[in-house]
Protein backbone atom coordinates (compact mmCIF):
# COMPACT_ATOMS: atom_id res chain seq x y z
CA UNK A 1 0.00 0.00 0.00
CA UNK A 2 1.33 3.31 -0.97
CA UNK A 3 2.65 5.41 2.10
CA UNK A 4 0.20 8.75 2.28
CA UNK A 5 1.73 11.80 1.38
CA UNK A 6 2.00 15.36 3.09
CA UNK A 7 1.55 17.89 0.33
CA UNK A 8 3.24 20.92 0.90
CA UNK A 9 4.06 24.09 -0.83
CA UNK A 10 7.06 24.66 -2.43
CA UNK A 11 7.68 28.13 -0.94
CA UNK A 12 7.60 26.37 2.18
CA UNK A 13 10.75 24.12 1.61
CA UNK A 14 13.59 26.53 2.31
CA UNK A 15 11.79 27.26 5.80
CA UNK A 16 11.43 23.72 6.61
CA UNK A 17 14.59 22.56 5.46
CA UNK A 18 16.74 25.86 7.64
CA UNK A 19 14.10 25.14 10.81
CA UNK A 20 14.82 21.26 10.51
CA UNK A 21 18.85 21.94 10.25
CA UNK A 22 19.07 24.35 13.17
CA UNK A 23 16.61 21.73 15.24
CA UNK A 24 19.28 18.85 14.05
CA UNK A 25 22.12 21.14 15.11
CA UNK A 26 20.42 22.29 18.30
CA UNK A 27 20.25 18.04 19.11
CA UNK A 28 23.75 17.19 18.41
CA UNK A 29 25.34 19.22 20.70
CA UNK A 30 22.97 18.03 23.33
CA UNK A 31 20.83 20.80 24.23
CA UNK A 32 17.79 18.99 25.12
CA UNK A 33 15.93 22.03 26.39
CA UNK A 34 15.88 23.62 23.29
CA UNK A 35 15.62 20.68 21.20
CA UNK A 36 12.09 20.29 21.50
CA UNK A 37 11.20 23.93 21.23
CA UNK A 38 12.82 23.58 17.47
CA UNK A 39 11.29 20.51 17.05
CA UNK A 40 8.57 22.07 17.53
CA UNK A 41 8.55 25.03 15.54
CA UNK A 42 9.88 23.25 12.83
CA UNK A 43 6.62 20.83 13.05
CA UNK A 44 4.42 24.25 12.93
CA UNK A 45 5.90 25.29 9.57
CA UNK A 46 5.27 21.91 8.19
CA UNK A 47 2.23 22.01 9.12
CA UNK A 48 2.00 26.13 7.77
CA UNK A 49 2.98 25.75 4.70
CA UNK A 50 0.40 22.36 3.92
CA UNK A 51 -1.09 22.13 0.47
CA UNK A 52 -4.26 19.64 1.03
CA UNK A 53 -5.93 18.74 -2.66
CA UNK A 54 -9.30 20.39 -2.57
CA UNK A 55 -12.94 19.07 -4.24
CA UNK A 56 -14.68 21.83 -5.60
CA UNK A 57 -18.32 22.05 -6.79
CA UNK A 58 -20.11 20.71 -10.13
CA UNK A 59 -22.03 23.50 -11.06
CA UNK A 60 -19.88 25.70 -13.64
CA UNK A 61 -21.90 28.59 -12.14
CA UNK A 62 -20.12 28.90 -8.72
CA UNK A 63 -17.65 30.45 -7.90
CA UNK A 64 -15.39 29.53 -4.62
CA UNK A 65 -12.96 30.68 -1.88
CA UNK A 66 -10.19 32.49 -3.09
CA UNK A 67 -8.60 31.23 0.94
CA UNK A 68 -9.24 29.57 3.58
CA UNK A 69 -10.28 31.44 6.77
CA UNK A 70 -13.48 33.47 8.04
CA UNK A 71 -15.60 35.99 6.05
CA UNK A 72 -15.00 39.31 8.13
CA UNK A 73 -16.55 41.67 5.47
CA UNK A 74 -19.57 41.27 3.23
CA UNK A 75 -20.66 44.90 1.66
CA UNK A 76 -21.71 46.48 -1.68
CA UNK A 77 -19.41 49.17 -2.73
CA UNK A 78 -18.76 51.79 -5.59
CA UNK A 79 -15.36 50.38 -6.88
CA UNK A 80 -12.68 52.79 -8.22
CA UNK A 81 -9.56 50.47 -8.51
CA UNK A 82 -10.03 47.22 -10.20
CA UNK A 83 -14.05 46.65 -11.98
CA UNK A 84 -15.08 50.62 -12.16
CA UNK A 85 -18.43 49.92 -10.80
CA UNK A 86 -20.77 49.20 -8.11
CA UNK A 87 -19.44 45.62 -6.57
CA UNK A 88 -20.00 43.24 -3.66
CA UNK A 89 -16.59 43.17 -1.68
CA UNK A 90 -15.89 40.14 -0.01
CA UNK A 91 -13.13 39.95 2.80
CA UNK A 92 -11.45 36.57 4.29
CA UNK A 93 -9.04 36.84 6.39
CA UNK A 94 -6.63 33.98 7.46
CA UNK A 95 -4.82 33.63 10.33
CA UNK A 96 -1.80 31.72 10.92
CA UNK A 97 -3.30 28.61 11.46
CA UNK A 98 -5.20 28.38 7.77
CA UNK A 99 -4.25 27.18 5.28
CA UNK A 100 -2.15 30.15 2.81
CA UNK A 101 -2.43 28.22 -0.47
CA UNK A 102 -4.60 30.20 -2.55
CA UNK A 103 -7.16 29.40 -5.10
CA UNK A 104 -8.88 30.77 -8.41
CA UNK A 105 -12.57 31.42 -7.75
CA UNK A 106 -13.88 30.83 -10.81
CA UNK A 107 -12.57 29.34 -14.41
CA UNK A 108 -10.99 32.40 -17.07
CA UNK A 109 -8.47 34.42 -18.59
CA UNK A 110 -6.49 36.45 -16.52
CA UNK A 111 -6.31 40.48 -17.21
CA UNK A 112 -4.72 42.36 -15.22
CA UNK A 113 -1.81 41.43 -12.11
CA UNK A 114 -1.05 44.81 -10.50
CA UNK A 115 1.53 44.32 -7.23
CA UNK A 116 1.94 47.68 -4.73
CA UNK A 117 4.00 48.06 -2.01
CA UNK A 118 2.38 49.46 1.26
CA UNK A 119 2.57 49.07 4.98
CA UNK A 120 2.05 45.99 7.13
CA UNK A 121 -0.68 46.43 9.61
CA UNK A 122 -3.27 44.02 10.85
CA UNK A 123 -4.85 42.72 7.84
CA UNK A 124 -8.30 42.60 9.52
CA UNK A 125 -8.13 46.34 9.99
CA UNK A 126 -9.41 49.25 8.22
CA UNK A 127 -5.68 50.75 7.75
CA UNK A 128 -4.57 47.32 6.77
CA UNK A 129 -7.31 47.41 4.07
CA UNK A 130 -6.20 50.94 2.49
CA UNK A 131 -2.29 50.78 3.21
CA UNK A 132 -0.94 47.24 2.96
CA UNK A 133 1.17 45.96 0.40
CA UNK A 134 -1.50 44.03 -1.76
CA UNK A 135 -1.19 41.87 -5.55
CA UNK A 136 -4.63 42.56 -7.39
CA UNK A 137 -5.40 40.00 -10.15
CA UNK A 138 -8.11 41.12 -12.56
CA UNK A 139 -10.06 38.01 -14.29
CA UNK A 140 -12.57 37.63 -17.46
CA UNK A 141 -14.25 34.85 -16.57
CA UNK A 142 -15.53 31.84 -18.91
CA UNK A 143 -19.18 32.88 -18.35
CA UNK A 144 -18.41 36.36 -19.43
CA UNK A 145 -17.94 37.89 -15.88
CA UNK A 146 -15.04 40.40 -14.51
CA UNK A 147 -13.94 39.96 -11.02
CA UNK A 148 -11.08 41.01 -9.05
CA UNK A 149 -9.30 38.82 -6.19
CA UNK A 150 -6.36 40.86 -4.03
CA UNK A 151 -3.69 39.22 -1.68
CA UNK A 152 -3.02 41.77 1.09
CA UNK A 153 -0.39 41.53 3.41
CA UNK A 154 -0.68 41.54 7.37
CA UNK A 155 0.62 42.21 10.13
CA UNK A 156 2.95 39.66 10.25
CA UNK A 157 2.61 38.18 5.96
CA UNK A 158 5.83 40.26 4.46
CA UNK A 159 5.84 38.26 1.49
CA UNK A 160 2.85 38.00 -1.20
CA UNK A 161 3.53 34.99 -3.78
CA UNK A 162 1.31 35.39 -7.19
CA UNK A 163 1.93 33.15 -10.04
CA UNK A 164 -0.27 34.35 -12.58
CA UNK A 165 0.64 36.20 -15.65
CA UNK A 166 -1.39 38.47 -18.53
CA UNK A 167 -3.41 36.19 -20.67
CA UNK A 168 -2.92 33.24 -18.15
CA UNK A 169 -6.01 30.35 -18.50
CA UNK A 170 -7.69 29.10 -14.80
CA UNK A 171 -9.27 26.85 -13.37
CA UNK A 172 -11.54 27.34 -10.73
CA UNK A 173 -9.82 25.70 -7.24
CA UNK A 174 -6.39 25.95 -9.49
CA UNK A 175 -3.53 27.05 -7.15
CA UNK A 176 -2.28 30.64 -7.90
CA UNK A 177 -0.56 31.65 -4.77
CA UNK A 178 0.13 32.44 -1.18
CA UNK A 179 0.65 35.16 1.47
CA UNK A 180 3.34 33.93 3.97
CA UNK A 181 2.06 34.25 7.51
CA UNK A 182 -1.07 35.49 8.32
CA UNK A 183 -2.97 37.83 5.99
CA UNK A 184 -6.30 38.26 3.79
CA UNK A 185 -7.85 37.46 0.60
CA UNK A 186 -10.43 40.46 -0.91
CA UNK A 187 -12.60 39.67 -3.77
CA UNK A 188 -14.60 41.98 -6.03
CA UNK A 189 -17.57 40.35 -7.96
CA UNK A 190 -20.57 41.15 -9.65
CA UNK A 191 -23.40 43.00 -8.00
CA UNK A 192 -25.92 39.97 -9.42
CA UNK A 193 -23.98 37.35 -7.95
CA UNK A 194 -26.07 34.95 -5.25
CA UNK A 195 -23.98 35.55 -2.37
CA UNK A 196 -24.03 32.03 -0.32
CA UNK A 197 -21.82 33.41 2.44
CA UNK A 198 -22.11 35.53 5.86
CA UNK A 199 -19.84 37.06 7.81
CA UNK A 200 -18.39 35.82 10.52
CA UNK A 201 -18.62 32.23 8.32
CA UNK A 202 -15.32 30.00 7.87
CA UNK A 203 -14.71 29.39 4.45
CA UNK A 204 -12.01 27.02 2.25
CA UNK A 205 -10.31 28.11 -0.66
CA UNK A 206 -11.16 25.50 -3.61
CA UNK A 207 -14.07 24.25 -1.90
CA UNK A 208 -16.88 26.56 -0.30
CA UNK A 209 -19.27 28.39 -2.26
CA UNK A 210 -19.07 32.01 -2.30
CA UNK A 211 -21.68 32.49 -4.42
CA UNK A 212 -23.52 31.97 -7.95
CA UNK A 213 -23.08 33.93 -11.17
CA UNK A 214 -26.26 34.66 -12.85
Amino acid sequence: MKSPEIPIAREGYPFIALSAFVTLIIAILGYTLLALPALAITTFVVYFFRDPERIGPVSDDALTSPADGKVILIEKIIDDQYLLGQVYKVSIFMNVFNVHVNRAPVNGTVEKVVYTPGKFYSADSDRGAMHNEHCATLLHSASGHRLAFVQVAGLIARRIVCWLEVDDQVRRGQRFGLIRFGSRVDLYIPTQTQLEIAVGQKVRAGETVIGYLS
